[in-house]
């Protein structure tokens, strides 16, 4: 199987869904890295409120991701819930841009915004509906490559920021740029994202009720394999929290330099997403997962430690190759869990993600508050390795 962009560019449903990928990476992109710089520092939360506000944001995010995914599974009416996450995407976007304060802040960050992500499963879930059309040996590459598309941004658009924020640009115009992608998501899910009820895939109702889907989510081998995959998704989410504030003028650093380090570290992963394919027939899932976790988590324990200097942009190779990994596959990982339901297969990304959040926010006020950024990054690097090789053993085990 080759890294291959042919089937997604010929296939209307997959361009469209990739066009919609690469805007969405450039919105999450453009404030992903600043938003525990802002919090923290722009609107006076302080590292406690931050982490409060991380794990208020992760709890709504995921609730509605379940519920989403759920619904459009029940209905099979996924035009209709995309369209909705896009209107709150530019509610969002738009308060930041008219009225930047802190109960604005507070209200986007911590309720609009989360509920607006439920469109990154529905981007999955589509996808693994359309790519049943192309021959299974196919479907991996698939995935892959529109994995790959939404880290594309973070190659031409952080270093756009850089460029802006050297020239002395405020961090708070992210905000009005964003409602501009924000506008072109909207305009494209309306005129291309498949029709309700259309012939696209396999896509029909699921038949199930809403308490017996949520019984399917809590069966344990399930359960703790997404808590597993959670705490390897820790890891990144530490480092999205400590990349702005370490590299700071304190250290010799600034805006520009995380934009920097954010971009050169998607850059990189792009290829390595694009290649993953390749690897997979040839080493099994669980301990490829494992690998990536420990290569990952050198760079997130480095990050604090050589903030100054400039042995850190040599960080970047291990950030993108673990990264390209533990990015990557859990998305397929999950979804096979609940192969015959794409949209709650895909919320489990979302449950995955509040997992690794709420771990990450506790590296956050623990680390913090007894030692500093350095301990933060290192309990971070050890939860996610921990959770990989827990992952792995139960796989082995039930093999």
């Amino acid at each position: 199987m080759r890294p291959d962009l042919h089937p997604v560019w010929q296939d209307r449903d997959l361009r469209a869904l990739a066009a919609l990928i690469v805007l969405f990476g450039a919105v999450v992109c453009s404030f992903g890295p600043y938003v525990s710089l802002l919090a923290v520092r722009q609107f006076g939360l302080g590292d406690r409120g931050y982490a409060a506000l991380l794990v208020v944001s992760t709890l709504l995010s995921v609730s509605a991701s379940i519920f989403v995914g759920i619904r459009a599974d029940q209905t099979a009416g996924r035009r209709r819930i995309a369209l909705i996450s896009c209107v709150l995407m530019l509610v969002g976007v738009g308060f930041m841009s008219l009225w930047p304060m802190r109960p604005v802040f507070l209200l986007a960050h911590a309720v609009i915004f989360p509920l607006a992500s439920t469109l990154f499963g529905q981007f999955f879930a589509q996808a693994r509906i359309a790519a049943q059309a192309h021959p299974s040996e196919a479907r991996d590459a698939i995935m892959s490559t529109i994995r790959a598309l939404f880290a594309l941004p973070f190659v031409i658009v952080l270093p756009l920021w850089s460029v802006a924020f050297t020239a002395g640009a405020s961090i708070l115009m992210i905000y009005p740029v964003c409602l501009m992608l924000a506008l072109a998501m909207f305009a494209l899910t309306w005129r291309r994202w498949p029709m309700d009820g259309g012939k696209t895939g396999d896509d029909r109702p699921s038949g199930l009720s809403f308490r017996a889907a949520l019984r399917e989510l809590a069966h344990a081998p399930l359960a703790l394999r997404v808590l597993a995959l959670g705490a390897v998704n820790a890891a990144g989410t530490v480092y999205m929290a400590l990349l702005g504030l370490v590299l700071t003028p304190e250290v010799g650093r600034g805006a520009a330099d995380v934009a920097l380090y954010a971009g050169i570290t998607a850059g990189l992963e792009v290829p390595f997403m694009l290649a993953m394919p390749l690897v997979i027939s040839r080493i099994a899932r669980t301990k490829l997962i494992l690998l990536g976790a420990v290569i990952y988590s050198t760079h997130v324990i480095a990050l604090p430690l050589l903030a100054g200097s400039p042995l850190l942009w040599l960080m970047t190779l291990p950030a993108a190759i673990g990264g390209a990994i533990t990015l990557t596959l859990p998305i397929a990982y999950l979804q096979d869990l609940l192969a015959a339901r794409p949209g709650t297969g895909a919320s489990l990304m979302a449950l995955q993600k509040l997992l690794g959040d709420g771990l990450a926010a506790a590296c956050f006020v623990l680390g913090a508050g007894l030692s500093g950024y350095g301990l933060v990054g290192l309990m971070g690097g050890v939860v996610a390795i921990m959770g990989a090789a827990a992952l792995h053993l139960a796989d082995a085990r039930r093999t």
